[in-house]
Formats: structure tokens, C-alpha cells, sequence
């Protein structure tokens, strides 16, 4: 399987991160945009989207932003992927300039593209991913689930536990860039998606354990629910945020 590594400026991050404090608050208190756009956005026009926006925020012209949206079907290979662990190439593939191996995208997982600026929020990269691992972990904690983050595994993970049985599987994904301290890619969390669809390729290198959902956690949360349980955590560990456009 190999060790999971993520690529932020050149630099490879060859172990997991802790959950251990690390504050990512502006000084000034100045607002996140937070946008969700509606509908399936296609992926190659999110990433150029993406791109343009932290230009923008490097050069002081826009502010940060999170952006929730759906994508339709696919699979994405970050810089680490391998092609051995693409199994079944059914929907687009997109080789992308983020941290990590291949993952599914699609309906009913709620994707966040997080646009921020680490100059002013401690230039501390493993303390953006403890950071937004604290997001996801709070997030989940709000419909009474428990996640967790494993040794050497990237991502948010449950425990499935019955008679005789345990199991661990995940239910969200990180994956971020970092360039010139603007941050951009992001998370995805499984709120209803056809979890069939991750059988095409070995999500994030891992082939010994599975993928879970809400919904399949029996936490039959609608994705406004679980956007506003998002912002509520994401505000507890960035700071405020501000409703912007699509």
C-alpha cells in the first residue's frame, strides 16, 4: 500500500497528522466566503475556477472562500496515485495537482473546495489539515457520529462495531494543495452516494479497509442539514464566515 503522502509546495508530508491543537484564526476576523452552488458542476471547470480564485487572494484582489458543491460522477488521481489502483475506469478520470491517490466524486457527496490564506493564519501547513480534519470530525459529531483519524491513513474514519465484529471505514476525504500560502482543493464528505461507485478504483491506496455514508450509518441527513453542520464546525475551527454567490 505504501505510506499515504501529501504534496503541498513540493513538499511531501510522508505521515499522518494529528489532531493535536493548532489555531488557524485571522487576526482580524475577517470573514470566509461561504458559497454552495446548486446542481452538478463539472469538474475541469471547478478546478480552472478554483485556480483563478486563489490568484486572486494571493494577489490581495478577492477573499478567501469555501465553495460546496456536487460533482457529477468521476474519479479524480492526485499526485501520488497510482495506475494499478484505477480497477475500472467507468466514469472520467481527472488527474489533478492535488495531495494524495485516486477518489470518487459524485451526487450525493458533498464536496468543499477550501480557498484559504495561510500567510495570515500562521503559515502552518500540517495545522490546515489537523485543522481540517477538527472540521469534518466536528461536523459528524453533530449528528451523533464519532469520527476519528487512523496512523498512517489520510481522510475522517468511523468504527463499525456488531457481535463478534469490528470494522473501520471512511466516510470523508482530504486532499488540498497549498501554493504561495493560499490553499485550494479540499474535502469530501459521503452523505448519500452510491457507494458501488468506489468499487472502481482503491480509494486513497487502501485496499484493506471500506467506505461508508450518513446515510448508510443510518443518518438519513439531507445535504442542507449537513451543510449547515459544516458551517457551524468550520467557523468553530477558521472563524466567521459570510454567505457569497454561487
Amino acid at each position: 500500500m505504501g505510506t499515504p503522502i501529501r504534496h503541498i509546495e513540493g513538499v511531501m508530508l510522508s505521515q499522518a497528522l494529528s489532531s493535536a491543537d493548532s489555531p488557524l484564526l485571522r487576526g482580524d476576523s475577517r470573514p470566509v466566503e461561504w458559497v454552495v452552488s446548486p446542481g452538478y458542476a463539472e469538474y475541469a471547470a471547478a478546478e480552472a475556477a478554483m485556480e483563478a480564485r486563489v490568484a486572486a487572494i494571493h494577489a490581495g484582489e478577492a477573499s478567501e472562500r469555501v465553495w460546496l458543491l456536487e460533482h457529477p460522477a468521476l474519479y479524480t488521481a492526485g499526485v501520488s496515485a497510482k495506475d494499478e489502483d484505477l480497477i475500472d475506469a467507468r466514469f472520467p478520470v481527472h488527474r489533478t495537482g492535488r495531495g494524495g491517490q485516486f477518489t470518487y466524486h459524485g451526487p450525493g457527496q458533498r464536496v468543499a473546495y477550501v480557498m484559504l490564506d495561510l500567510a495570515g493564519r500562521g503559515r502552518d501547513v500540517r495545522g490546515l489539515v489537523r485543522g481540517l480534519e477538527r472540521w469534518i470530525i466536528g461536523a459528524l459529531a453533530e449528528f451523533g457520529v464519532e469520527g476519528e483519524v487512523k496512523e498512517g491513513r489520510v481522510g475522517v474514519w468511523v468504527t463499525r462495531k456488531g457481535p463478534g465484529w469490528a470494522r473501520e471505514d471512511k466516510i470523508a476525504a482530504i486532499g488540498v494543495k497549498v501554493r504561495r500560502w493560499v490553499s485550494f482543493h479540499g474535502i469530501s464528505l459521503n452523505v448519500e452516494p452510491d457507494l458501488d461507485h468506489f468499487g472502481g478504483i482503491v480509494p486513497c491506496g487502501i485496499r484493506e479497509h471500506g467506505v461508508t455514508s450518513l446515510h448508510d450509518l443510518g443518518i438519513l441527513a439531507s445535504m442542507d442539514e449537513v451543510d449547515a453542520a459544516l458551517r457551524t464546525s468550520f467557523e468553530r475551527q477558521f472563524g466567521p464566515t459570510v454567505a457569497g454567490q454561487p
